[in-house]
């Protein structure tokens, strides 16, 4: 049994502590234990590793962008050790023929465990794909692919389908009728034709699915998220919902679906994850090879990357004391893990043993160069931040004085 030693987040709250690890798993979580191998953190912060459930790395057939070793290591290194990765790729994952394709080419180069999302179209077959994605996404606004569904009747359809599977559905909610093709100069000119009311129309339409398993993706709104709330649906929200608004610059790599908002509604929104009214992070990591950002705004493609980040900007703010560790550990381990039935995201015996190491001492700022992503752009660059020394996956140490220090071990958990 190897044992980590230091200061464990146990029912939320840090704690002095030790944990046991077996077979990947954990096996004993006290105060004092003897294992095998005995590793003391001192004072270093033990926490769950953070599960992102939004995630396109891109591959296959955009991996100039991004592919799935690339991404999964910026995720790694941000203290991520599961992702769940968007299906418009190309081709999309319709269908089981793609769904395997997709498997077959990123197994053995991912860096965290995953899962994979299947999209919703008139074609799509839930009870065939069901045991073998994390759940299915549901297009209702224009983006990325073809693979828009923003049809009441085929939406009621898919619906049924997928409730006979007990997955859920997770939905870019905004209504395409809604949305406008005028020419676009910088994020204001975007958000005219992506207004906020295009997202609080889309959750209205799903209202009629009230109870039913539905996660709302990259929530930009606190009226839309009161509304989701209300529906018993799960919500994610992004950090560059939460930190930017459409003033932060006319530069096309803030260009983004759904788009940043005025500074009004940006500022309801932080109010809204701060009072609890959102379930959890999402990075809804989309990036962008540097060329195709620096094209005119009307043509760069709409993405923002962000999974190498979040963790790191948020222990940084709970450092300086203006966020709170509960809620953070909350919303980026145990509520993705709870709502897509992972069993992962908590410091509990039987858990996978995915830990993230924090030293609070060591804080730095971040530069794109540094972020192990293909895009080689962040908007957070020159941000504090403060990134994990050490990161366990299913208790084997893959990061380790920030790191790389193993090999691409993770695994594809719906298989």
């Amino acid at each position: 049994m190897i044992v980590i030693e230091g200061r464990i987040f146990l029912n939320g709250e840090l704690t002095k502590g030790a944990i046991g690890i077996e077979d990947g798993k954990i096996a004993e979580i006290k105060k004092v234990l003897k294992g095998d191998r005995n590793i003391d953190l001192g004072d270093r912060i033990i926490l769950p590793g953070a599960i992102d459930p939004h995630v396109h790395f891109r591959d296959p057939g955009l991996t100039h962008k991004e592919d799935f070793t690339s991404g999964s290591s910026s995720a790694l290194h941000g203290g991520v050790t599961c992702v769940l990765d968007m299906p418009n790729t190309r081709p999309a994952v319709t269908d089981i023929r793609t769904l395997n394709e997709k498997k077959n080419i990123i197994k053995g180069r991912s860096f965290t465990d995953h899962g994979s999302f299947a999209a919703l179209t008139t074609k799509c077959d839930p009870a065939a794909l069901a045991e073998k994605v994390c759940g299915f996404k549901l297009f209702m606004g224009s983006t990325t692919g073809e693979i828009l569904m923003n049809d009441d009747i085929e939406i009621q359809r898919m619906m049924y389908s997928v409730s006979q599977t007990g997955k859920r559905i997770s939905v870019h909610a905004e209504d395409n009728n809604m949305i406008s093709g005028g020419e676009e100069k910088n994020n204001r000119d975007h958000l005219r034709n992506r207004p906020v009311t295009a997202e609080y129309n889309a959750i209205s339409r799903l209202s009629r699915y009230k109870g039913m398993k539905l996660n709302i993706c990259h929530i930009t709104d606190a009226r839309s998220a009161e509304l989701a709330l209300s529906l018993g649906f799960t919500t994610e929200v992004t950090t560059h919902h939460l930190f930017f608004a459409d003033s932060i610059s006319e530069s096309a790599e803030f260009k983004v679906n759904p788009p940043l908002r005025d500074n009004r509604t940006r500022d309801d929104l932080f109010k809204a994850f701060l009072n609890d009214k959102i379930t959890m992070f999402g990075s809804d990591h989309a990036p962008h090879s540097p060329d195709e950002k620096k094209r005119s705004y009307n043509d760069a493609p709409a993405g923002i990357p962000g999974t190498g980040t979040y963790m790191p900007i948020m222990m940084d703010l709970v450092k300086k004391g203006n966020m709170n560790l509960s809620r953070i550990v909350r919303m980026a381990s145990a509520a993705p893990a709870d709502t897509f039935s992972i069993n992962k995201g908590k410091i509990e015996k039987g858990y996978d043993a995915d830990l993230a190491i924090y030293d609070m001492r060591l804080s730095k700022k971040i530069k794109a160069k540094n972020l192990h992503s293909k895009c080689n752009y962040t908007p957070y660059e020159g941000w504090d931040a403060i990134f994990p020394d050490i990161v366990l996956i299913r208790g084997n140490m893959i990061l380790k004085d920030g790191e790389l220090c193993g090999e691409p071990i993770g695994a594809d958990i719906f298989e």
